[in-house]
């Protein structure tokens, strides 16, 4: 299985607790960072990427298997 790999400006979508939410990434991470508390495991192989909502401004952290990238 071939992984997802994303760029700063993608516009991209992910499941929530509140449903589909959209959003553009601001930033690939690939060195273990600390993000709202956590500790986030990303390297140049398995980046995690920051996204920003488009509905709410709000910052989350995922890796690439939880997106899917969007047209525009």
């Amino acid at each position: 299985m071939k992984k997802r790999r994303f760029k700063k400006g993608d516009r991209v979508s992910w499941n929530s607790e509140a449903g589909r939410v959209s959003g553009t990434i601001t930033r690939v991470v690939t060195s273990e960072i600390h993000f709202k508390g956590y500790t986030v495991h990303a390297n140049k192989n398995e980046p995690q990427y920051e996204i920003k909502s488009d509905k709410t401004d709000h910052i989350a952290m995922h890796k690439g298997s939880a997106l899917t990238k969007l047209a525009g």
